[in-house]
């Protein structure tokens, strides 16, 4: 871990597109602005590890919760008769039946 020593009002720089100023020092207490595109996430600490479990939970999918999504799932076309399945757009009508 790098530490620094910095004071009110002067900025750390990380990479070429983040700034962290130093806005306030008060008893055990310090106050941080940061400037960074917005594609960058700043999190505290302690909500930054609420998010990360979160998406863990979330990713953790069980066998009994795809088996009732598939019962909703349509079924594939090779399970559909021949008769039912529709004619590709660009497909020859059959010889004897009228052009479409």
């Amino acid at each position: 871990m790098l530490t620094l020593t910095r004071s009110v009002g002067e900025t750390i720089r990380i990479g070429d597109d983040i700034e962290v100023h130093v806005v306030e020092v008060r008893g055990g207490t310090v106050r941080l602005g940061f400037k960074a595109p917005r594609e960058v996430a700043i999190h505290r600490e302690e909500v930054y590890r609420q998010i990360a479990e979160a998406n863990l939970l979330a990713a953790q999918v069980t066998a009994d919760t795809l088996g009732a999504l598939a019962a909703f799932a349509p079924a594939p076309a090779s399970d559909l008769p021949a008769d039912a399945a529709p004619a590709p757009a660009d497909a020859a009508p059959a010889e004897g039946s009228p052009p479409r």
